[in-house]
């Protein structure tokens, strides 16, 4: 079970996730649970070591620590009831407290922040909170132990920042977490690893759903739950549309179809060892703990309703490059992705014409000078004739399981788009049939993703 910044945002809500554990380990379940940092710490942390590293200013990592300390300390006296528990807790987030205001120090008077100092610095959220989780769990008269990452066994790449798990990462796991499980919860720090050389590495955006789903399938379990502040996974943006439901049960295909096109329940990356070794995943409310949820499976099976959900990326932009020149000329488009790839632009949609006379790509906004510049340097005239680009554009996703293969379905997305006379500028459908994608303006971005909700009858 892991448990997000919101879910252990202060203590009064860590002791609800603790009494939510015993509650599973009282039925029989075994469990391990896998925590975030306190709402809140980790972009704080980036922040402060950001400016430590720039202005150098140790008065204000002062204050910083005097504000984090603080923090923690009303976390450990709302979760937890026993004295002796809490003088054990605080003992060790002194500890921690007393590493972290050093580093931070330290970074105060080198004036440099590297990739290794970042995830070093970050680590400290997940490695403050796993101590208080730990200790509401034995105030409730459970044992437990805490671990960071790297500790239980989880062995990264040294890519900082974004770390993958290396595949002795699993039996590892399983060595140490298994003979703990009969009569504890072990609790686990989320989003943090180690290299070969003991280092703390970091796994990334979505990082503490990656390491439920790395610690999951280390252990065989029946089930990966993700506790959030939603209920499940949803039909689209509630912020958009109201009356958006959640989807009871969705494949992994399509859960990672959506939250790579705009839905922030899931990042693509974090089911991956849960797809892996077959392990259902469950995304769940922490508030509302008998609300089923959303459960991800391996199950592709066509229904009727075959769209499950309509979503939405903003901060956006595209690119369109065309020249005669293009047309036959071997190479050109491995020559666009080549560049691309070297500037560190991320591409999200492609299309190409039949003709091979233009090429029309959409990136991340913040990509968009560094894209045009790179392909701008890489042909001349004679082959790219033009390149212009908009960033006043939101890519739309039609997502279900196998839709393509459904007559009709990208006809009734376009002819409603046609009716509310909603401009398309670019299409984009992979052959693996599980959505349609496409580009509109930013004007007409909110009111298309309303239309097809509506069309599709998600709100049923």
């Amino acid at each position: 079970m892991k448990f997000g910044g919101t879910s252990i945002a202060d203590g009064k809500k860590i002791r609800h996730v603790a009494e939510l554990l015993k509650r599973c380990y009282d039925k029989g379940d075994e469990v391990v649970a896998i925590t975030s940092a306190l709402g809140g710490v980790t972009d704080g942390l980036l922040e402060n070591s950001i400016n430590s590293s720039k202005k150098g200013k140790v008065s204000q990592v002062k204050e910083f620590m005097a504000d984090l300390t603080k923090k923690h300390y009303d976390a450990i006296n709302d979760a937890i009831d026993d004295e002796d528990i809490i003088d054990e807790t605080i003992q060790k987030i002194d500890s921690r407290i007393d590493e972290l205001e050093k580093a931070l120090i330290g970074i105060c008077y080198l004036g440099e922040l590297t990739p290794r100092s970042i995830d070093y610095i970050s680590s400290y959220g997940e490695r403050l909170a796993v101590p208080i989780v730990c200790g509401a769990i034995k105030s409730l008269g459970i044992k437990s132990q805490a671990f960071t990452g790297g500790e239980v066994g989880i062995v990264t790449t040294d890519e900082y920042g974004n770390a993958r798990p290396l595949e002795k990462t699993y039996e590892r796991v399983n060595e140490r977490l298994i003979p703990l499980l009969e009569d504890h919860i072990p609790v686990v720090t989320g989003f943090i690893a180690e290299n070969e050389d003991g280092i703390i590495t970091t796994l990334g955006r979505g990082g503490s759903d990656f390491s439920a789903s790395i610690v999951g399938a280390a252990i065989k379990a029946d089930e990966i739950w993700l506790w959030k502040e939603v209920h499940g996974i949803m039909t689209t943006d509630p912020k958009i549309v109201p009356e958006a439901k959640p989807i009871p049960q969705i494949s992994y295909i399509e859960a990672m179809e959506l939250s790579y096109f705009g839905a922030k329940v899931l990042h693509p990356r974090s089911i991956e060892p849960a797809i892996r070794h077959g392990i259902p995943v469950r995304v769940k409310n922490t508030f509302e703990v008998d609300f089923p949820g959303t459960l991800i499976v391996a199950d592709q099976t066509q229904t009727e309703d075959v769209v499950k959900a309509v979503t939405l990326i903003r901060n956006v932009a595209l690119v369109n490059i065309s020249g005669a020149g293009m047309v036959g000329t071997i190479g050109t488009a491995a020559r666009v992705f080549t560049t691309l790839a070297n500037a560190g632009v991320n591409i999200i949609m492609i299309s190409q014409g039949s003709s091979e006379a233009n090429m029309s790509i959409v990136v991340d906004s913040a990509h968009l000078n560094a894209a045009v510049e790179a392909i701008n340097s890489e042909f001349d005239r004679g082959v790219v004739r033009d390149i212009s680009h908009d960033s006043n554009i939101c890519v739309v996703a039609v997502v279900g399981a196998g839709m393509a293969g459904i007559p009709g379905v990208a006809g009734k997305v376009f002819d409603a788009l046609g009716t509310a006379k909603i401009n398309v500028i670019m299409i984009s459908q992979g052959s693996s049939q599980h959505n349609i994608s496409f580009v509109v303006s930013e004007d007409a971005a909110i009111q298309a993703v309303k239309m097809l909700h509506d069309v599709f009858e998600l709100d049923k």
